[in-house]
């Protein structure tokens, strides 16, 4: 055979460097997807085919060496970013919302989104979103065993499909494939967020094309997916570490605010204490739980007069809206600190004063700095008990004086003089001045009221007078020598003690000596009984005023009512049927002695006029009315009559017929 011609050389053994360079360039991109470049230029270097395809190999292998590098780096620089904002944020939303922003970057999808897996209800719900537009996609909550998702939870593996639609290995729920067309959803990867051995979650790459996913992007958010878990996990720890060491914290503070308050509640006792044995009263509990609660402190006797106060208020008032007695009527039951519904002025608790079942009083507690827990209430509570004993200890001091003062007044105003011998040395004993005694005033007041009356006359007759109840009524003896102003002061202080206006006072008139008190009782006591046998309960008289009247009547003062009927009610009835004014008429007659004349003149009509209303009269009441002694009894009713219209006002039944 001849000699090769020069057409058929061998092939070369080698390739250039400009080859190798642009092999190594390829190389270094780390695309594996791009065979035919590294074909072509091996192919300008007429290698053999087994060279090249070794060398192809080679550089195929190292592209894919160089991209799984390229992608771990993209990997840990997220995992970084990751770690730098769980050191910076505190908000595990937020940094939900940074993870996906990460991933949606890292993965190249058009959506990328996170859903939270609730181990109660089995459910998956999105929590956050990248690249999604739908808002009822962004709501979306996937059921237990439904569709992707929950095959991704329940295989704890990656899944995916190119068309969702299509996908029939699991079951589809309407609302879930609702939002997915409206988010134009068609290719979904999926892959679980696993921490600890718990699915937190699904982290999901999804695209509005169809699309098969390769091995190396299902590898990619996997690897993603599982610093997400552990990120995830990292912040739901620390979330709780903080939330542990806050509650911590706030039970630490409970904690302080408890002793704090335990020790002010045993200042508030142990004062209050102190205050029992060196034997306080009122104004300390109200000055020492004032200062201790940091608010106004009330305290009220049963009639709801201010007996004591933390502050500088009057103790003549009255504090009885009802809101204030109906949380004291509450607290009378239960014992127990009572809201007031709705807060009147400064106050809004209050605890009633109580002895067994006897109220005693209340304490109202104000506005303040200090909140009023349990054991401020439980204070406020022990300080109303201790308001009880400090009040029946002053009530048995009281009791005892009153006793001394009761005996020694009911011996000054008794009849039997055998009890007045040693009356001067008995009353100097108790600092008073016999001479100076000269005015008995006694006061009718309901039952109920009666210890409240006497607490209020008791600051009356102090410190030159005395006070107390005789044979069950309040009577005072007082230096005041003019009647009228003793019963008006009487009146007005009872009135303001007790909160009622129903209270009558008598004063008699001022006696010379100590021997005629007990009769200036009796005067009193008998007006007293005739003005209320005449309905009068309200008002401040002088006994003299009313004396012939009382003498007439004292014997049964039940009489007087039936007297005044009697004598002048056919008079009064016929007025009241028929709208006349006959009893003005004889009224007036009575005041001119019986005078016609003189009868008109003061009414300003003619003497007519008089003569035909008194033949009325006459017709009513009989034609021996104007002799001396039916008209001395005409007269007598006619002036009782007048009595109680000046007294009670003209809506008193004595004024019916």
């Amino acid at each position: 055979m001849g000699a090769p011609r020069d057409t058929e050389r061998a092939p070369q053994a080698g390739v250039s460097v400009a080859t190798v360079l642009a092999l190594l360039d390829l190389a270094a991109k780390g695309r594996p997807d791009e065979p035919d470049a590294v074909l072509d230029l091996l192919l300008t270097e007429q290698l053999d085919t087994a060279t090249a395809a070794q060398v192809g190999r080679r550089v195929h292998e190292l592209q894919g060496a160089v991209a799984r590098l390229h992608r771990r780096g993209q990997e840990l620089a997220a995992l970084f970013s990751s770690a730098r904002e769980l050191a910076e944020l505190h908000d595990v939303d937020l940094l939900i919302t940074r993870l996906v922003r990460r991933a949606h970057d890292l993965a190249g999808t058009d959506v990328t989104y996170l859903s939270e897996f609730d181990e109660t209800t089995q459910e998956l719900r999105v929590r956050s979103t990248a690249g999604a537009v739908a808002p009822s996609f962004q709501k979306l909550r996937v059921p237990p065993h439904i569709g992707l998702a929950s095959k991704v939870v329940e295989s704890r593996a990656p899944q995916w499909t190119s068309r969702y639609e299509q996908m029939r290995d699991v079951p589809h729920v309407d609302s879930i494939d609702r939002a997915v067309r409206a988010e134009g959803l068609v290719s979904i990867l999926g892959v679980p967020l696993i921490a600890g051995g718990r699915v937190l979650g699904v982290l999901f790459a999804a695209n509005r094309t169809e699309h098969a996913f390769s091995p190396e992007e299902v590898s990619l958010l996997s690897a993603f997916a599982d610093n997400v878990a552990v990120v995830l996990q990292s912040a739901r720890l620390l979330t709780q570490a903080r939330d542990a060491a806050a509650e911590t914290q706030r039970a630490y503070d409970a904690l302080a605010d408890h002793v704090e308050a335990m020790e002010r509640a045993s200042r508030v006792h142990e004062e209050l204490t102190a205050a029992v044995l060196r034997g306080g009263g009122a104004p300390d509990v109200a000055r020492t739980l004032g200062a201790a609660l940091e608010r106004p402190v009330v305290i009220l006797d049963e009639a709801y007069a201010v007996l004591a106060a933390s502050d500088d208020r009057s103790t003549a008032s009255v504090i009885d809206p009802p809101a204030v007695r109906s949380a004291i009527t509450d607290s009378l039951r239960s014992g127990r600190c009572t809201p007031l519904d709705p807060p009147t002025g400064e106050f809004h608790t209050a605890v009633a004063v109580l002895a067994g079942e006897m109220m005693l009083g209340g304490l109202l507690i104000g506005d303040g700095a200090v909140e009023l827990g349990a054991v401020e209430q439980r204070t406020i509570e022990r300080a109303a008990q201790i308001t009880a004993l400090l009040t029946l200890k002053q009530d048995a001091v009281l009791y005892a004086e009153d006793h001394v003062r009761g005996e020694l007044l009911g011996d000054l105003v008794s009849l039997d003089v055998r009890r007045h011998a040693s009356l001067p040395a008995r009353l100097r004993a108790r600092r008073l001045r016999p001479d100076e005694l000269r005015t008995v005033v006694i006061t009718v007041v309901a039952p109920e009221q009666r210890r409240a009356a006497l607490r209020a006359a008791q600051t009356v007759a102090a410190p030159s007078g005395l006070a107390g109840e005789v044979d069950g009524i309040v009577t005072l003896v007082v230096p005041e020598s003019d009647a009228q102003r003793a019963a008006t002061a009487v009146r007005d202080r009872v009135c303001a003690g007790t909160g009622v206006g129903e209270v009558l006072t008598v004063a008699a008139p001022p006696a010379e000596s100590l021997d005629e008190l007990s009769a200036r009782f009796s005067t009193a006591l008998d007006c007293s009984r005739v003005l209320t046998a005449l309905g009068i309960e309200a008002a401040a008289v002088a006994a003299d005023a009313y004396l012939p009247y009382t003498t007439l009547f004292a014997h049964d003062p039940t009489s007087v009512r039936e007297f005044i009927d009697r004598t002048i009610g056919p008079v009064r009835r016929w007025d009241a049927e028929r709208g006349t004014d006959l009893l003005g008429t004889l009224h007036r007659f009575v005041d001119c002695n019986a005078s016609p004349a003189r009868t008109a003149r003061l009414m300003g009509v003619h003497s007519n006029t008089v003569l035909q209303r008194l033949d009325r009269v006459t017709q009513l009441l009989g034609g021996t009315w104007r002799e001396p002694e039916s008209f001395f009894r005409i007269s007598v009713a006619v002036r009782l009559h007048t009595l109680s219209e000046t007294l009670l006002g003209t809506s008193h039944p004595l004024r019916q017929p």
